[in-house]
């Protein structure tokens, strides 16, 4: 039993909720394919993030203060929460301004910074990774290996290494591009505990509408 609980521990990722805010080793960048979230989460929930008027592609989930191993949330902090006209700023790049509080509430509180340049930081970290334009011209569902996403945006971004980045997966979608930064926002390996591609070879892509 003992052994067990070891290699448990090893395995799993280390949540440190209630860390000192701003201690962290470097942060992760997650970009999520909108289409896809929409097609297996967000048209069931009638999220705005779905509806036709808008043309969201690679939206930021967030960006995380991370741990070399397990990484902070919900941090103490000093720091008044952010306004609804905070939130609703971050709308444009993060798809809802509910995600950008949640993200504050989880995350940004560890970030050691105000609400508003946790916000500022992350668009700024979302502005310097590109995009792979490839992927907002598909006219059709496809289905691809999750290494091909991945290819892409090593392509687009020749300053990032394949240990710097890595692509999850969700009921058979593509879910997520996990990009790690340095706190100045420099391409850096990631955590053993981040680097956990999907190894899927046919995750099906969803166009934009």
């Amino acid at each position: 039993m003992r052994i067990l609980l070891i290699w448990l521990c090893m395995a799993l990722p280390v949540i440190a909720d209630g860390e000192k805010a701003g201690t962290f080793d470097y942060y992760v960048l997650s970009l999520s394919w909108s289409p896809n979230w929409c097609a297996y989460e967000g048209d069931a929930r009638g999220s705005d993030q779905c509806d036709a008027r808008h043309d969201h592609g690679w939206i930021m989930h967030g960006l995380w203060p991370q741990f070399h191993r397990g990484y902070p949330s919900y941090c103490p902090t000093s720091e008044r929460a952010p306004s609804r006209g905070m939130t609703a700023e971050m709308a444009d790049i993060m798809g809802t301004s509910g995600l950008a509080w949640h993200q504050w509430k989880k995350h940004g509180v560890c970030s050691g910074l105000s609400a508003r340049d946790y916000y500022a930081v992350s668009r700024e970290a979302y502005g310097r990774v590109v995009r792979p334009e490839v992927f907002r011209n598909l006219d059709r569902e496809v289905k691809l290996p999750a290494s091909v996403v991945e290819e892409a945006f090593l392509k687009a971004n020749p300053d990032m290494e394949p240990d710097g980045i890595t692509i999850t997966c969700r009921q058979g979608f593509i879910q997520e591009a996990r990009i790690c930064l340095s706190r100045d926002l420099k391409p850096v390996p990631c955590g053993q505990d981040v680097v956990r591609d999907c190894k899927a070879r046919d995750a099906r892509f969803t166009p934009m509408r």
